[in-house]
């Protein structure tokens, strides 16, 4: 799955919770602004040092939690 190594789990970031790029960005704050109704190109204008690439991650990170499957699975 594309992207997915944008996605990491570091227990000292954010209490373990998979975030971007190991940043203090949770998947699920992005996918809470996606979900709120913010387009990408918003999200990134808002936060610079977020990319397009790991919103994908983001994406696809939750499709792959949706299915029932594990990063590991999905290398």
């Amino acid at each position: 799955m594309e992207h997915l190594e944008r996605i990491t789990v570091n227990p000292l970031i954010a209490h373990g919770k998979p975030c971007i790029r190991g940043m203090r960005w949770p998947v699920e704050v992005i996918m809470d602004m996606l979900g709120s109704g913010m387009l990408p190109g918003e999200i990134i204008e808002d936060h610079p040092e977020l990319e397009l690439n790991d919103i994908f991650a983001c994406l696809n990170y939750a499709k792959l939690l949706v299915s029932g499957r594990t990063i590991s699975e999905a290398a």
